[in-house]
Parts: structure tokens; C-alpha cells; sequence
């Protein structure tokens, strides 16, 4: 049996109904912006496998570091221990992490990093002897699978079965540059009516819902009304952090910085998983006490896994190096002569593009994981193109290190699909 016939014996795969679709592509090999199957069929990964190997996959420097480390230090728990890639890779995050942060606690995925950023509101105040239980967050937001994340997500296509089990969460529409006084008026009547520990956001996009983008100003004007009532504020930057916006995180794109900050996918490059979440050292203070009782118990097993920090270490390296950052504004100026070109198809109904991120709506009503949405990746995939339409969204969100032909070859991709939909 070749891979792909081993793989449904025992295998099952996420966001995926195995009744409709039983068969999953089996890749052997990945390196740079290219997938290749078992078949020794090659597919540029457009969407760099999840926003996460942003510096292509199986990169030389970074295996290099990660070699390096997984001979002198493999793990260790941290919550005993120290060691010098935590160390060091806390002092590299906190260099280019908005300036008020302060203090790095380790996780292990972007759900857990959210997790992690939730608790650490609600008992921020449960130490000041102020219960607070109400959240607020944005319309159609997503922030990952865990209970806590899926309670502040907003796709109820991934949140249906579990409802009523969720925590209380308020929402709010994203701000489009002519509504911001009505959600502030919206967030006037929340507070007065529930006890708000924090507000959570993707910061300038959605990315589930289809890479929506929503104004800065309006975003700040938020995140001013939420500080000057006391509730804290979280940035979910899991998708959005590590060069993906153009700037090192798309917070960086607002005055008014958050309290607690999330990260993940990018941070180490697709190579491990492991996630973060920061926060000021307001926030850290509220644990310190005599009262054992009042730290902060949740832990994972592989937190500050060393490997993984080695990883993180070197991304964060070649991410602010002078050639990735040339690699980013090259890719930025190709997505936006692309788009001037196809603006006008009759095909198309929205376009964006901030930093590395495209997306295009189509003029066409689909499922979110409907036989249209799954015509076009079969289209995208005979192609040599990895790409995953969400719902009507197609998108691009593609490594740093991809090639302006490769980049081309995505383009005319896109080009061609719209000829079939």
C-alpha cells in the first residue's frame, strides 16, 4: 500500500469529514517554498503550511541552530529549571515585541497561547478581589479550538456542538472607519451590564474569517476605551506576528498597545510547535504574592522546550535581517501590482492586501467547506499551487523566501480560476 492508503487506516485528520473526503495527499518531502508528494508531484505552499514556515521549509540556518541545540540540551521542565535558549530567546522577543511587554510564558500552540492569555486576565483580577467573567471580543473572530479560545471565537462552524459549555462573551462588530462610535456606545452598555475582565482581538485581520481586514483607528479607539475602564486588552498575533503585516506585528500598526499578547505558528518557523504568551509587568505583578495560591498554576509539559527555543531564536534572526525585510517589501509590491491587475474581473468582488497577505473575494456564493470551495483546491493543487480557499476567500499568505517566478506561478493560478467560477 502506498501512503496515502496506510494513512486512512488508522489517521483522522482535522477540519475534515472523512465520510465526503476520505483521502489525504501524503507529502514526503518540503524544502524552501515547495511541497513534494509521494508521487514526486511538487506544489508551491502558498499559504506556507499555515502561516507557519515563513522562512521556507527545512531551512538550512534554522535545522542548523535546532541541530546544534538537541546535542547539548534536549528538555528539561521549566518550571524548576532555566536555561540559556529560554533566556535568550525571551531577550530577542522582548527587543521586537511592542514596548510595554515585558514578561514571555511559554506554551505549546496558538490555542494554548490564547488559553494562557484569558486565565491570566481573569485572574488578574480574582487576585485584586474583583471577579470578573465576561469577555469581549469581535464578531466572527477565531482564536483557536481550546475551550477558552473557542468561548472568544465567533465561527460557529467550529463552536456548534460545544455552546453552551463556552464562557460569556459579548460582541462587538469589527470597525470599518464609519461605525467606531457605535461599537463605542455598544462597549458603554456591556460594561455597565457585565463584570469584563478583557477584550481579545486579531489585530487588523481575521484570519478565519476569510482574512477580513478592519480599521486601525477604530481598533485604537477601542482598545483607549478599554484601558480607560480597566479591562485588559489582548492581541491575538498568532497568525499576524513575525512579518506578516509588513511590520514585525500588526499591533505595531497601532498607538494604544495591549496588555497581553499571543504568538505562535511563525515563532519558530514551522520547524516545532511551542507558543508564547507575553504580557506587561503590571500583569506579572498581580501574581506575586506571599499566597501560594495566587500564582499562576498552568503549565505545560514542553514549555520552554529548548529545542524549540533554538528554533525561535534563529527565525527571529533571519527575520530581522536586512534580507528577509527586502524579501517582505518585494512580495508586498508584487500583491499589489497583481492586484491593480485583476481589480477590475468581473470574477471578483473584494480585494486586500496588507504586508504578505492577499486576499481575494470571489463574486460567488460558496460553502465554507463546500464542493465549490473543494473544486477550486483541486484546481489549485493540478496547478503545482497550494491554496485553501476559505469559503469564497482565496488567499495568499506565502513564505519570505519564495521566488518571484514561484510567485508568478500563484498569481497565474488565481488567474486561471477565475475563468471556471
Amino acid at each position: 500500500m502506498n501512503l496515502k492508503q496506510r494513512d486512512k487506516k488508522h489517521l483522522w485528520h482535522p477540519l475534515k469529514q472523512h465520510q465526503l473526503n476520505p483521502e489525504s495527499l501524503a507529502i514526503v518531502k518540503a524544502k524552501g517554498c515547495i511541497l513534494t508528494d509521494e508521487n514526486g508531484n511538487e506544489y508551491i505552499d502558498a499559504i506556507a503550511s499555515w502561516y507557519t514556515c515563513m522562512y521556507g521549509h527545512c531551512n538550512d540556518y534554522i535545522i542548523d541552530a535546532t541541530h546544534k541545540q538537541m546535542q547539548q540540551l534536549d528538555q528539561v521542565m521549566f518550571s524548576d529549571f532555566t536555561h540559556e535558549p529560554a533566556i535568550k530567546l525571551s531577550e530577542a522577543l522582548i527587543n521586537i515585541l511592542p514596548k510595554n511587554q515585558n514578561k514571555i510564558y511559554f506554551n505549546d500552540n496558538g490555542s494554548t497561547a490564547v488559553e494562557s492569555g484569558i486565565k491570566m486576565a481573569l485572574q488578574y483580577y480574582f487576585n485584586k478581589k474583583d471577579k470578573r467573567s465576561t469577555f469581549i471580543a469581535f464578531e466572527n473572530g477565531f482564536h483557536g479550538d481550546t475551550f477558552g479560545a473557542m468561548s472568544v471565537s465567533g465561527l460557529s462552524v467550529y463552536n456548534g456542538p460545544f455552546e453552551e459549555f463556552l464562557i460569556d462573551v459579548q460582541r462587538i462588530p469589527t470597525p470599518n472607519g464609519s461605525n467606531t462610535q457605535n461599537i463605542l456606545k455598544q462597549l458603554e452598555d456591556y460594561i455597565s451590564n457585565h463584570h469584563i475582565a478583557g477584550f481579545i482581538y486579531e489585530p487588523l485581520i481575521q484570519g478565519a474569517a476569510g482574512m477580513k481586514t478592519h480599521d486601525a483607528d477604530g481598533l485604537n479607539s477601542i482598545l483607549e476605551y478599554c484601558k480607560n475602564h480597566d479591562i485588559l486588552t489582548i492581541a491575538d498575533e498568532v497568525m499576524t506576528g513575525f512579518g506578516k503585516t509588513g511590520k514585525y506585528f500588526a499591533s505595531d500598526y497601532i498607538d494604544t498597545k495591549p496588555d497581553i499578547i499571543c504568538l505562535s505558528k511563525a515563532l519558530t518557523a514551522g520547524l516545532i510547535p511551542m507558543a508564547i504568551t507575553s504580557c506587561t509587568q503590571d500583569i506579572y505583578n498581580a501574581f506575586l504574592s506571599n499566597d501560594m495560591a495566587k500564582g499562576f498554576f498552568h503549565c505545560h509539559t514542553y514549555s520552554g522546550n529548548p529545542v524549540a527555543c533554538a528554533a525561535a531564536i534563529a527565525g527571529i534572526e533571519l527575520l530581522i535581517s536586512e534580507e528577509i525585510q527586502n524579501n517582505i517589501k518585494n512580495i508586498s509590491s508584487n500583491h499589489k501590482a497583481f492586484l491593480k491587475r485583476i481589480k477590475n474581473h468581473s470574477k471578483i468582488k473584494t480585494t486586500r492586501h496588507i504586508g504578505v497577505i492577499l486576499a481575494i473575494d470571489l463574486n460567488t456564493k460558496m460553502e465554507r467547506y463546500g464542493s465549490l470551495r473543494d473544486k477550486l483546491l483541486t484546481f489549485f493543487m493540478d496547478r503545482g499551487v497550494f491554496l485553501r480557499p476559505l469559503g469564497n476567500t482565496i488567499y495568499i499568505q506565502v513564505p519570505y523566501v519564495i521566488s518571484n517566478a514561484e510567485l508568478q506561478q500563484v498569481y497565474q493560478a488565481i488567474e486561471d480560476v477565475l475563468e471556471i467560477v
